[in-house]
């Protein structure tokens, strides 16, 4: 990296995360709000314009309300409300005596709302602090003075192959690839083995892995991201790895470097995983210490480092240009495309970012070489998926399978179908922006191009079981609802229509035809003109929806 960047980078980013959103948290933390006296001493510090400052602050969850010495986040996701419907921020309202959004008049504690904080196989749950509360009786469990402690996360690998989660099984170590890389290997050939191995990216989008390190290529210094911000209501698989295994994540990341050229690597860790924020950065020093990471790394000519920024609270940074707003200290809004990140990225360098379970899986594709990995799945989706199973199955957990195999496998043999009183009316794929599907339509393979036949998208690989007890209009309102919480805001269609499409969920079944009619109109404007996926993405996950609930909604019954 030369000099006059890295410079810049230390100053305005810092190390340990210190940089804008690390001063803005900190602010939060000494007080109830961060205020103008805290927004000038920061914009000195980091020499930005106050009210850049002023729009980071306003814009994100974690800043915007009010903090009290107690600060409890209670998650309002799509597991939890299959979990305890809409009572669980009622719930602790009463527990704690403190309306959400506000804090008690003491300033002793504060309540907040947050769409999902990880712990979908054990929902619902909310956030005491950093410390997790997890299971039925959540009001109860505010009260008490001693948190039962939270379930771990349960995972079982299915696949011929442990890949991603090898280091879970214990079937290979961390850091075994990368001092042989580093100290003779060629960024070429590890690009063209996970060319080879056909990796796509886990986030959602698929996009192939090797394609995007090759177009990182550009003008020096060049940066590694690896997307932690997994908000996806319903997956919990990159908040296993980063909290249980962070050692992969960074060895995949120290490879993806290489590969690029780049001799600079960010994770970035969504705020509503405070444990995985810790883990990571012990890791990145443990590493440090054991000349993994620095300067000459294992006596090579390559350098590389890892800085850990902790988020604060937005969906749509996990959309990569948006996260590379945040990682600035900006507004986590999206920004056209092009110029991609892998041209102009952070601090409008070319960047390759990468998420956490697309990383995980690389050091065993280098290890053991790509046309390994390509044995498994399916010969045009290779390789495996993590995918997770909400609190609903019988066996909830992380799974990891081979691309291909069918929906139905999982949800009644790996998942053993929901537990006892329950019966499935829909199965939400791949989050918010992915979609629904009726217990008929489990035959469909796991693969993206089937899915998408199907009208869902595979996204980060979530399955939230939605029982008989839910009923259309409850859970249409709910996907509306995190629709308009969640959008950024930066383009119109999106922004207007998120609102617009709460208002009509409401009307149901009062003239449901014209409401249905209206709907559609609404689809087209935010499906060709939203900037990204997220505005593009809503329509089609609540047509899926509407197409599997039609009838109940048209009849108002329920």
């Amino acid at each position: 990296m030369r000099r006059d960047a890295f410079v810049e980078w230390e100053q305005r980013f810092g190390r340990g995360g210190t940089g804008v959103l690390g001063r803005l948290h900190a602010a939060a933390a000494r007080r109830e709000r961060i205020g103008a006296d805290d927004l000038h001493d920061i914009a000195e510090e980091v020499r930005r314009p106050v009210a850049a400052l002023a729009g980071a602050a306003g814009y994100y969850a974690d800043f915007a309300g009010a903090h009290g010495i107690r600060h409890v986040r209670v998650c309002v996701g799509t597991s939890c409300f299959v979990s305890a419907g809409d009572h669980t921020i009622p719930l602790a309202e009463a527990a704690l005596g403190v309306e959400p959004g506000s804090t008690s008049a003491d300033g002793s504690v504060s309540l907040a709302g947050a769409y999902c904080l990880g712990f979908c196989y054990a929902s619902p749950a909310a956030l005491d602090g950093h410390t997790p509360i997890a299971g039925p009786e959540l009001g109860d469990r505010l009260l008490s003075a001693d948190h039962p402690v939270a379930p771990a996360i349960p995972y079982r690998v299915t696949s011929r192959r442990a890949v991603t989660l090898a280091g879970l099984t214990g079937a290979e170590d961390s850091w075994q690839v990368w001092p042989q890389v580093v100290a003779g290997g060629s960024p070429a050939v590890v690009r063209a083995e996970v060319s080879i191995a056909g990796l796509r990216g886990r986030g959602g989008a698929e996009f192939l892995v090797a394609q995007k390190w090759e177009a990182a290529h550009g003008a020096t210094p060049r940066f590694v991201v690896a997307n932690g911000d997994e908000g996806d209501p319903g997956s919990f698989c990159d908040r296993l790895l980063l909290e249980d295994d962070p050692h992969r994540v960074l060895e995949g990341l120290a490879l993806a470097g290489f590969a690029v050229g780049a001799n600079r690597g960010v994770v970035f860790v969504r705020s509503e995983y405070p444990a995985a924020v810790g883990r990571m950065r012990a890791a990145v020093e443990t590493a440090r210490a054991a000349g993994h990471l620095g300067t000459g790394v294992h006596g090579s000519s390559f350098d590389f480092d890892v800085e850990v920024v902790e988020g604060a609270g937005s969906y749509v940074a996990g959309e990569e240009t948006a996260l590379l707003h945040a990682l600035q200290g900006f507004r986590g809004s999206v920004r056209p495309r092009p110029p991609f990140p892998t041209e102009y990225g952070l601090a409008g360098r070319p960047t390759a970012v990468n998420n956490v379970e697309t990383l995980a899986a690389v050091p065993w594709v280098v290890r053991h070489g790509g046309a390994a990995y390509a044995q498994l799945g399916n010969p045009v989706e290779t390789g495996t998926k993590l995918v997770c199973l909400s609190q609903r199955f019988r066996r909830p957990g992380v799974y990891e399978v081979e691309f291909g195999v069918p929906l139905r496998y999982i949800v009644e043999t790996l998942g053993g179908g929901l537990k006892p009183g329950y019966a499935l009316r829909a199965l939400q794929v791949g989050g918010p922006l992915g979609g629904f599907l009726s217990p008929d339509d489990l035959d469909i393979p796991l693969l993206a191009e089937a899915l998408a036949d199907a009208g869902v998208a595979l996204g980060h690989g979530s399955l939230v079981a939605i029982d008989d007890g839910i009923t259309a209009r409850e859970l249409l309102r709910h996907v509306w609802s995190f629709a308009a919480a969640e959008s950024c805001g930066a383009c119109t269609p999106c922004r207007v229509g998120t609102r617009r499409g709460m208002e009509l969920a409401t009307r149901f079944p009062t003239g449901s035809e014209q409401v249905l009619s209206q709907q559609e109109e609404l689809f087209e404007v935010m499906s060709t003109g939203s900037l990204c996926a997220f505005g593009r993405g809503v329509p089609a996950a609540v047509r899926s929806l509407l197409r599997v609930y039609r009838d109940e909604l048209l009849s108002g019954e329920r």
